[in-house]
């Protein structure tokens, strides 16, 4: 049995050490192990400064930044090629738990059903999105997925317990609506029925996406708590809240919407667009006008604003004719 670890690294060297240290630590009895890197064509030179620290791992360079989507797909591809039974795709800005591949594959080849196996996550200690809510003890079990969940009726996919700090609460493995793309193992069969990721998403909701499609065909998602791994959450998109997160959510929100959500939420999504494109910030209204005119994939460094109504021409004033004689009235007699 085989597995092969992609991980995508994008100008992410330092964290991308730190990902490969812990899994250089992984418990492997029972199955072979490859490791990948896919470069998403960085410019902090990681390849030469990783390679030489981990010769056992294989590294891919993308010429170009191809995103989250296709920079795995390329990873997903190579694996494939070279007779790989489960794919787990991993962030790179995580550390994992020694036995999280043997945590996984144990469920994993006890669920037949399954086509995708995920992990509980943790914020990395210093990462959490309220950190100020926490005591020192607490920080490394403040839980950043376990499980998914979806609203269809405000398109919100929500993580499972997202900032709570873990008590035993999320302890029992269950089936899930969708699978995190911090982490995942994915079935082969998976792969060669269902796809790869959409590259119309670039990064952010291809995960979502790929649950639906992989709900369809039949496979179960599956959460499984005692697989672990630490999250340093959106490291590559700049942090929660950058611009660059803002805009690939605002935009692919409103495209996973109108694929899987109903006819009524679509309806207010729409709306909602109006209102962004009007109030919106210019981040928010330049993902709505590229989602509006179908422009997918890496976002373009154009700028784009709401377009502004034409002024109509000045109607030229109508010159005023002079008074007429009223012909019809009665001159009234002269006094004597």
């Amino acid at each position: 049995m085989k597995v092969v670890v992609v991980v995508l690294n994008y100008n992410g060297c330092e964290v991308t050490q730190e990902c490969l240290e812990s899994l250089n630590r992984l418990k492997t009895n029972g199955f072979e192990i490859d490791l990948l890197v896919v470069d998403n064509g960085s410019t902090d030179n990681s390849v030469k400064k990783l390679r030489p620290a981990f010769p056992r791992v294989n590294f891919l360079v993308n010429q170009a930044n191809l995103g989250f989507s296709e920079g795995n797909n390329v990873g997903f591809r190579w694996a494939l090629k070279n007779g790989a039974d489960f794919v787990l795709v991993l962030n790179n800005d995580t550390t994992v738990a020694p036995n999280l591949l043997q945590v996984l594959m144990t469920l994993a080849l006890s669920q037949k059903t399954g086509g995708i196996f995920c992990p509980k996550i943790y914020f990395a200690p210093g990462f959490e999105s309220h950190p100020d809510r926490y005591r020192s003890v607490d920080l490394g079990k403040v839980i950043w997925y376990a499980g998914g969940q979806i609203d269809w009726q405000n398109m919100l996919a929500n993580h499972r317990g997202v900032d709570e700090v873990d008590k035993g609460q999320y302890e029992v493995p269950i089936k899930t609506v969708y699978a995190t793309g911090c982490c995942m193992l994915i079935r082969r069969e998976v792969l060669e029925n269902v796809g790869l990721f959409d590259q119309k998403f670039y990064m952010y909701f291809e995960d979502l996406d790929f649950s639906m499609k992989v709900i369809k065909k039949g496979y179960g998602i599956f959460y499984e708590p005692k697989a672990v791994v630490w999250h340093k959450n959106a490291v590559t998109s700049g942090g929660t809240g950058s611009e660059t997160q803002s805009y690939y959510i605002s935009r692919n929100r409103m495209l996973i919407g109108m694929r899987y959500a109903s006819w009524r939420t679509k309806l207010a999504l729409y709306r909602e667009a109006v209102n962004l494109l009007m109030r919106g910030t210019g981040t928010q209204q330049k993902a709505i006008g590229d989602f509006l005119r179908k422009k997918y994939g890496q976002q373009s460094t154009k700028l784009w604003s709401f377009p502004q109504i034409p002024k109509f021409p000045k109607i030229p004033r109508i010159p005023k004719f002079p008074d007429m004689p009223n012909l019809f009235k009665r001159k009234k007699p002269e006094k004597k």
